[in-house]
């Protein structure tokens, strides 16, 4: 028996529909509202949090991104950090070592500044991060920002999945 024998007689009766990629939101608030719920573990207000999480999705510095909303840059990247946004710290995978081993009491500040080779305000900001983990609740409050216009850079350099066969 033949496969055009086995599909003998099966007929479509129903067409499927087109459908894209579906963005849910199920919290039916702006982003500020989310925030909001969750202010009490961000460093800044949720006004200018969502400024800065919405300008970064954007493309913009976290430099610029503080100044759009009136905050210092540090206080940004800790806000960009407690929402699960990474590549924050101004570390070095080594540095942020060091800094783990000064917050475990294995180094003197004046060592572990030393070995970082950073600044006192990049050394802060790396030990903030190292502390303080991402929110959980913050991240899931802004996991929507920027993903509509956000495309896989790589797209181009992957190919299909069945182009091989």
């Amino acid at each position: 028996m033949t496969l055009s024998e086995i599909a003998a007689g099966i007929e479509v009766t129903a067409e499927q529909e087109a459908r894209g990629v579906a963005a849910v939101d199920e919290t039916g608030a702006d982003l500020v509202e989310r925030l909001r719920d969750h202010a009490d573990g961000l460093p800044c207000t949720p006004e200018a949090a969502a400024t800065v999480v919405e300008t970064h999705a954007a493309g913009t510095s976290v430099g610029e991104s503080a100044r759009e909303a009136g905050i210092a840059p540090v206080t940004a990247a800790k806000a960009l950090h407690r929402c699960g946004v990474s590549g924050v710290t101004p570390l070095s995978p080594m540095a942020r070592e060091v800094v783990r081993d000064w917050l475990a009491g294995d180094l003197s500040r004046a060592d572990a500044l030393e070995l970082t080779g950073a600044s006192e305000a990049e050394f802060a900001l790396g030990s903030y991060i190292e502390s303080h983990d991402a929110d959980p609740a913050l991240s899931a409050a802004v996991a929507d920002v920027g993903s509509p216009e956000t495309e896989d850079p790589l797209t181009d350099a992957v190919g299909d999945a069945d182009e091989f066969f």
